[in-house]
């Protein structure tokens, strides 16, 4: 997970947040005060993060000693210590914020997918994310999101072919959208093709489509749309899916759902990091 990228973010967010120093630690405690700290969940949560965590305390004390009890996957109750660290004083309190803010991020992202699985295990649906993502942050969210039992979309543009609504309305129609990418596209990327309604799904099938986007269609549409398909092409519901309404849509036998709010919209999860001496 500590890809070049990762380690990147990781150097940005310590210089936002420490570019200027640490005044506060740096009079209150002399150089080599040493303290110790305990990471506690104060929430039932996915554990996800650990490894960024460690990184960031050791990149601002590479003799820090962190030691973590909980792996990335693991579910926690409220008041679980998922680790310790012990190191300088100033250190601990400098990479405290930037460590956390990873952490909270990761695993709250985590503990959404989980969720979002859980309630869909009605049907046969697997849960996607999409590129909905914080920029920067993809490879970290995308990782949380595998983490949490859901699978990962699109990595980027580049990793496979989605036809949306602006791409037809600029080449006429699906139809020829479709026709254009299926000339020039490798053989190795699924051609996909977001659709508003059964009509344009039948025009999808005819036009040889391999999956076919459902946009913002409830669980009565989609049923239909199912019995259309036939099995003919993979059948992803998107847009509007709620943990409330994610059952319903599981239970079309559509085969992919695709969540945005998994992560754009998953809270931070409640963790704590207390100090005490050493």
């Amino acid at each position: 997970m500590l890809t070049p990228n990762v380690e990147r973010l990781i150097d940005a967010a310590l210089e936002e947040d420490l570019g200027g120093g640490d005044p506060t630690s740096e009079l209150i405690f002399e150089r080599d005060a040493r303290l110790r700290g305990r990471l506690l969940a104060k929430e039932a949560l996915v554990v996800c993060g650990g490894e960024v965590f460690e990184r960031v305390v050791r990149r601002v004390d590479p003799e820090a000693q962190v030691r973590l009890a909980s792996r990335d996957g693991d579910e926690v109750e409220a008041g679980t210590i998922l680790g310790e660290v012990e190191g300088r004083a100033r250190s601990l309190l400098a990479a405290e914020r930037t460590a956390l803010n990873f952490l909270q991020r990761l695993s709250g992202v985590a503990t959404l997918a989980r969720a979002y699985v859980r309630a869909a295990s009605v049907g046969r649906a697997v849960i996607a994310d999409t590129r909905k993502t914080t920029p920067g942050w993809r490879a970290l969210e995308k990782h949380a999101v595998r983490v949490g039992g859901a699978r990962n979309h699109r990595a980027d543009l580049a990793s496979g072919i989605l036809i949306k609504d602006n791409h037809i309305a600029a080449a006429g129609s699906l139809g020829d959208a479709v026709r254009r990418v299926r000339l020039g596209a490798p053989h190795t990327l699924r051609v996909e093709v977001e659709v508003q309604g059964e009509d344009d799904l039948r025009r999808a099938i005819d036009a040889g489509a391999d999956a076919v986007l459902l946009d913002n269609m409830d669980a009565e549409r989609i049923r239909s749309c199912v019995a259309i398909a036939g099995g003919r092409v993979v059948l992803e519901a998107s847009g509007g899916v709620t943990l409330e309404s994610v059952a319903a849509i599981a239970a079309t036998g559509v085969d992919v759902i695709s969540v945005g709010s998994l992560t754009h919209s998953a809270p931070a999860a409640d963790l704590s990091f207390l100090l005490e001496g050493a």
